[in-house]
């Protein structure tokens, strides 16, 4: 792929007013994606404690979710693709709210069962979407920067949304509602909103950016048209031939072994940190689990802006992954509290660290209709250990004892780490960008 147009001082202005423009919205939308999700978590000691159900049950609820969520992430973004990013996220979000809200009414297992499977519907599309929306608007040369500040979320999910979550819970005797119930309606309407203001914000591509310049858009769309034509060469034709592609399904491996470390910890965050320090769930655990999370932003920062410096990603990614997985192992075994947080904050670095480098591999090769059921695809297969991770995890420490689940998802991290080096065997177009970063390209314009 030719990279010279790809790093032009012009472009990479034009990419900064992009970013500036686009991801404080995207951003905010992932940050109540991720609450949503993580406070199932926060809400687990409480919330049982109120309604008797099960560890089983909240187990099974947990990751019921995902397969509501996989099963429409494809249709999702093929219709997104077609309607427009602007009215198919915001469509996402507002729905997605509303039943997420309506998890205050979660008292016993089915309704519990049905609002997950409801939620994982109604916000099925949204992750793979923007990925998808923001290879609209960004070159491969700055995606992985770009994609690292997207994944911000998560990380500010459990700084603010921790303390947060735990102020809600420890309001429990202060309101006429459980501090659980106030919580999923809080963050509920919060989501809401943010789609509704999303609608009337983003653009659907730049084509349709009236804050772009006319030059700034000729540049952006010139670089994006020549990164596409240049995909042709690699790119399966068509829906039916890319949801059967051995390597689309490859990198769909390896996302799956991500989710799996990532959902397998983040459910049992909150409590993994109560237990290690010896205290409940509420603001204290709250701000403690903002400690992995923040040292998980820096990471996230420093190597997605170093994977598109040297083009180094498929080196970079395995790195983080394996490190997830050090991470993991160590928190397991070290009784330490203060050495366990800081395994957990190595593990949590690893697997947030990881994703915005990995989505440039899969991203370096799909185009049109491939691109939008690709990604799509490999966030929906993938996404199915969100749904695997918390049964593997509760089965294991039954079987085996205390700590074994984490163990075994660990292992899964270094095997995903493991598929992540061997992809350049599989992806000609990965073979194709290593070692391509602005650093090389710049240094070839002079």
């Amino acid at each position: 792929m030719s990279t010279h147009t790809l790093a032009q001082p012009e472009l990479a202005a034009v990419v900064r007013k992009v970013t500036f423009r686009l991801i404080p919205i995207l951003l905010l939308m992932y940050i109540l994606a991720f609450l949503d999700r993580a406070n199932l978590g926060f809400a687990k000691v409480a919330w049982q404690a109120d309604t008797g159900i099960s560890d089983a049950a909240y187990a099974l609820g947990a990751g019921i979710f995902f397969l509501g969520y996989a099963l429409f992430e494809v249709p999702s973004n093929l219709i997104m693709r077609r309607v427009g990013a602007k009215i198919w996220l915001a469509r996402i979000m507002v729905s997605w709210g509303i039943v997420s809200a309506l998890m205050m009414f979660a008292t016993n297992e089915w309704i519990f069962y049905t609002l997950r499977v409801l939620l994982g519907i109604t916000e099925a599309g949204f992750f793979p979407g923007v990925i998808l929306f923001l290879t609209y608007w960004v070159p491969l040369t700055f995606r992985a920067r770009v994609n690292g500040l997207f994944y911000f979320g998560a990380p500010l999910a459990f700084i603010f949304g921790g303390p947060l979550s735990g102020m809600l819970l420890d309001l429990d005797d202060k309101v006429s509602i459980h501090g659980w119930q106030l919580m999923f309606l809080v963050t509920g309407i919060l989501t809401v909103i943010v789609g509704i203001v999303a609608f009337f914000y983003l653009d659907n591509g730049p084509k349709d950016a009236k804050w772009l310049s006319e030059r700034e858009r000729t540049t952006l769309l010139a670089a994006l048209d020549a990164e596409d034509t240049a995909k042709e060469n690699h790119s399966p034709r068509g829906v039916l031939r890319t949801l059967g592609n051995p390597i689309v399904l490859y990198f769909a491996a390896i996302y799956l072994t991500i989710q799996m470390s990532v959902y397998g910890v983040t459910f049992y965050l909150p409590t993994q940190i109560s237990e290690i320090v010896g205290k409940p769930v509420g603001l204290e655990v709250g701000l403690l689990t903002a400690v992995p999370w923040t040292f998980a932003l820096i990471v996230t920062f420093v190597l997605s802006r170093l994977a598109d410096s040297t083009g180094q990603r498929r080196l970079i990614a395995t790195c983080a992954l394996a490190a997830a997985g050090v991470g993991i192992v160590l928190s397991a075994v070290i009784g330490e509290p203060i050495l366990a947080l800081a395994a957990l904050s190595v593990g949590a670095a690893g697997f947030i660290s990881v994703q915005p480098v990995f989505w440039t591999l899969p991203t370096s090769f799909l185009v049109g209709a491939a691109a939008a059921s690709g990604i799509a695809l490999i966030n929906s297969l993938g996404s199915l250990g969100g749904f695997l991770a918390p049964v593997l995890k509760n089965w294991a420490d039954a079987t085996f004892g205390d700590n074994a689940g984490l163990i075994v998802l660990a292992a899964i991290a270094f095997i995903g780490a493991a598929l992540i080096a061997l992809s350049r065997l599989v992806s000609p177009a990965v073979r194709e960008t290593d070692g391509v970063g602005l650093d090389t390209t710049l240094a070839r314009q002079r």
